[in-house]
């Protein structure tokens, strides 16, 4: 085997002959780090292949001659995890599972694994001892029949575990503690994370059996170790929500087997993970309807929409640059929203502080909840409540204007189930609906009409 020193960056992956303080590729400092790079011989690669693989050069073939397999997914159990994989695991696949210490990854890969008894699971620790292990597992509650625990963080030698046929579904905790003895830097050090992800997915693949992946993830939230990390594996699965919350949202950044816009709704208890079937009630349950500077929004993520409360709170400014906060809200979207009412309404709001929140810890990125939260914006500069049985759905352009939305039946509808009655959309998305509609729908084409009828002068 042939060494070669390396300095690679552990934020970004860049890699270099010499060692600089700051990074050439993602510009920060001091995390340039010396690396040994082992090039294996062809006999060294094929130790950690299964047995049965063939060392014959592949020749290409002819699209039309490849047979495809049509298998069905393996489901967990889990209905908000099926939906965001895309309807359940799709064997041979590799699933990278990242989220902020402690908000639940491992808790939901172990009660993945109570579901899938039948499907023999295989939870690999390398951060935990196996009694450690245990103890988790007890406070759960749950049925771990047919359950296997290793602890190890020799990446090959959790290959070789692969192999065994009491091995179905596979839970690697975490990648970052998982190692090639070949490479001679430290575990969780760009090359160690990469090569030892490589070498999981091509088990995944030979062995036609699926993997989870936990990682770490930064302090900006993106998962640790270099970005090809992400590139290897077939589903990115982001786990979010604050510590302070109880609510976890489970999101797809990446997913060749379905769609990225899907969430699943989760929330922790004592017990373990909940599954969340109707989040919309939930993040309303706790809302003051009637007082001033909060609207209700109906906002889509993948196929379902969720009604949530937005809060907002404008007040005088003590400083000579007036302050503006935006929570669960794309703060470049709070500032054009304010432009926009200042221009098209002559609301003098650059010598008041605006505070923008979005109740429950969660984040909306749908443009669609623009009226709502302009309309809590007024709501709270006025000091005049908003109707409590009122929802706001439609896209604020820069003339005033309120644009069409997507998706207009789903949101409806959500909010006639949970029995509001007055719901406030564009003028162009009313083709949508018979007149004789029995919901109070009010249409609006600019934004100082739709202002106007739920806030008043």
């Amino acid at each position: 085997m042939k060494t070669k020193t390396i300095y690679a960056c552990q934020n970004c992956g860049f890699t270099a002959p010499r060692w600089s303080g700051k990074c050439p590729s993602c510009g920060e400092w001091n995390t340039m780090t010396e690396e040994t790079q082992v090039k294996e011989s062809a006999a060294t690669s094929r130790r950690v292949l299964p047995e049965n693989r063939t060392t014959t050069r592949q020749k290409p073939v002819l699209l039309d001659e490849i047979v495809q397999n049509n298998e069905e997914r393996i489901m967990t159990g889990i209905v908000e995890l099926d939906r965001v994989l895309g309807g359940g695991i799709m064997r041979g696949s590799i699933t990278l599972v990242g989220g902020d210490p402690g908000i639940g990854k491992s808790t939901l890969m172990l009660q993945m694994c109570a579901r899938l008894s039948g499907e023999q699971p295989l939870y690999v620790t390398g951060e935990e001892s196996l009694q450690q292990i245990k103890s988790r597992a007890s406070r759960l509650g749950l049925d771990f029949t047919g359950l296997r625990v290793l602890a190890e963080t020799n990446a090959e030698e959790i290959v070789e575990a692969m192999r065994s046929p009491e091995a179905g579904v596979i839970i690697a905790d975490s990648i970052q503690t998982m190692f090639r003895p070949a490479i001679e830097s430290a575990p969780g050090s760009v090359a160690q994370v990469r090569e030892s992800a490589a070498l999981l997915m091509q088990a995944a693949k030979t062995l036609h059996k699926p993997v989870f992946l936990v990682g770490h993830v930064t302090k900006e939230g993106t998962i640790a170790g270099p970005k090809v990390l992400e590139h290897i594996v077939d589903t990115v699965l982001q786990f979010e929500g604050e510590r302070i919350y109880s609510y976890r949202i489970l999101r797809a950044a990446k997913n060749r087997y379905g769609s990225t816009n899907e969430i699943g709704v989760f929330e922790m208890s004592e017990d373990g993970l909940r599954e969340v079937s109707n989040p919309s009630e939930v993040f309303l349950s706790q809302r003051n309807a009637g007082e001033s500077g909060t609207a209700v929004v109906a906002a889509m993520e993948g196929s379902r929409p969720l009604l949530v409360e937005v809060q907002a709170l404008v007040t005088p400014t003590s400083y000579n640059v007036p302050q503006r906060s935006a929570t669960g809200l794309d703060y470049r979207r709070l500032q054009m929203i304010l432009a926009v009412l200042e221009k098209r309404l002559g609301l003098a709001l650059g010598k008041h502080d605006v505070f923008v929140n979005i109740a429950g810890g969660l984040r909306l990125d749908d443009p669609a909840v623009d009226l709502g939260v302009a309309a809590a914006i007024v709501s709270s500069f006025r000091d005049v409540a908003i109707q409590a049985e009122t929802v706001l759905i439609g896209e604020i352009g820069l003339t005033g204007e309120v644009r069409a939305v997507v998706s207009i039946e789903q949101r409806v509808n959500e909010a006639q189930k949970l029995g509001f009655t007055t719901i406030l959309l564009p003028e162009a998305n009313m083709k949508r609906f018979n007149k004789g509609s029995t919901t109070h729908l009010k249409p609006a084409e600019r934004i100082l009409q739709a202002l106007l009828s739920v806030v008043g002068e």
